[in-house]
């Protein structure tokens, strides 16, 4: 057992029984999802009372369609524009960059402003929004979903954080 290892099954030893089973069966979830640190996210979970699995899963998902989506065969050609600049003979490889960049800007300013629960351009118009992690019912759970702008970059599929975005 390495000491990562070590230090779980002690950190585990201390939960209460009921805790301890959600503890394991977060790490489960994280592992399944291919999470480098899911005992970190897991732990996480469980003692900051956090909806990390929740994040988890949405940012992934933001990343891998909104962002990534873009490297799919096919899928610069659905863009009028991109298809025009493709038959003039641009790269396609910059295009498919320009187009994942983009959308990594706009998925980044729409979790911020997620975040912020309100225009704060508006003055006057009491109305927000908050973003809220759901059972498996689908019902509210309570426990909210904030800062999601901050780990966006750590959701990228490759490892990078978002690196070769910027190249």
């Amino acid at each position: 057992m390495d000491d990562a290892e070590a230090e779980w099954q002690s950190w585990l030893s201390g939960l209460a029984p009921s805790k301890r089973a959600a503890a394991e069966w977060l790490r489960t979830q994280f592992e399944a999802l291919d999470a480098a640190d899911a005992p970190d996210w897991a732990r996480s979970e469980i003692e900051e009372n956090q909806p990390q699995l929740a994040r988890f899963v949405l940012l992934r998902s933001l990343w891998r369609g909104a962002i990534d989506g873009w490297a799919d065969p096919g899928a610069l050609e659905q863009v009028a524009v991109a298809r025009r600049l493709l038959d003039a003979g641009a790269d396609r490889d910059d295009l498919e960059l320009l187009a994942r960049a983009v959308a990594y800007e706009a998925v980044f300013a729409t979790v911020d402003e997620l975040d912020r629960g309100a225009d704060v351009n508006v003055s006057g118009v009491h109305a927000g929004w908050v973003v809220v992690e759901s059972g498996e019912d689908g019902a509210p759970t309570g426990r909210r979903l904030s800062d999601l702008h901050e780990d966006l970059l750590t959701m990228d599929p490759s490892g990078r954080d978002g690196a070769d975005l910027w190249r």
